[in-house]
């Protein structure tokens, strides 16, 4: 699907559906990212052109990955913005740094 032949509503409904996934398997999915994995939206652009070289997963998963991968790829990651507010920001790929230590004598 061609970006300039989608019209508003539909691409709404595009990005609605896209915020709403999460990647399923994988080294992004529940297993490395309990409990549901990475939201499509926060995946590394690398991965996504890993993918498209590839060949994306079939089925609507496939789908919505390729057109995450070309909306990152034309620089228009910032129409995922409002998404990621209303789910309370950026998903964190990087594990949490321990902020104390307990040091034994």
């Amino acid at each position: 699907m061609d970006f300039t032949e989608i019209d508003r509503e539909d691409f709404r409904n595009l990005l609605g559906e896209i915020g709403m996934v999460r990647m399923p398997y994988g080294m992004f999915g529940p297993k490395h990212y309990p409990p549901a994995g990475v939201p499509l939206i926060d995946l590394p652009p690398e991965y996504l052109v890993w993918f498209k070289m590839r060949g994306f997963p079939k089925g609507r998963l496939g789908e919505l990955m390729a057109h995450v991968c070309e909306i990152k790829e034309v620089g228009m990651d910032l129409v995922f913005d409002p998404i990621r507010a209303a789910n309370g920001g950026r998903f964190r790929l990087r594990k949490q740094r321990q902020r104390s230590f307990r040091f034994e004598d």
